[in-house]
């Protein structure tokens, strides 16, 4: 039985909201299991993949950036994008990160800007490519 709520939100929408056994997420610095009685955090998010366990089957869910909160056994994801995996095309973002590694950049904000749509579009291929694996 779930024991967690999962709640996803954008800037423009609540993207899901549903009871889960047990929620991953990608950090900005690696990968986080979170089950029932986890302990409160707030953490950095970075783009990757979100999988929600429930009811024996597995979402999955590209995510791109924010903070995950988890308080009182649920866990509130704040993304600037939420996608799920099984929309993700992977030729098109094979497409994204060519054009992402091609971007120029000849200052520290440039570089900055180039190096984020790089590490984002490698995220979303990974993801996708789980997706249809």
């Amino acid at each position: 039985m779930p024991d967690l709520t999962c709640t996803v939100v954008t800037p423009e929408r609540t993207v899901l909201e549903k009871p889960a056994e047990f929620v991953a997420l990608t950090l900005f610095d690696g990968e986080i299991g979170i089950a029932p009685g986890h302990t409160p955090l707030v953490g950095r998010l970075g783009a990757g993949e979100m999988r929600i366990v429930s009811g024996g089957g597995t979402d999955r869910y590209y995510v791109e950036g924010g903070f995950v909160e988890v308080l009182s056994d649920v866990v509130t994801v704040l993304t600037q994008r939420a996608l799920p995996a099984a929309t993700l095309d992977e030729a098109a973002a094979r497409e994204q990160l060519d054009q992402a590694r091609a971007r120029k950049a000849t200052t520290p904000d440039e570089f900055t800007l180039r190096d984020r749509a790089v590490d984002q579009s490698r995220a979303q291929l990974r993801v996708a490519r789980r997706a249809f694996s």
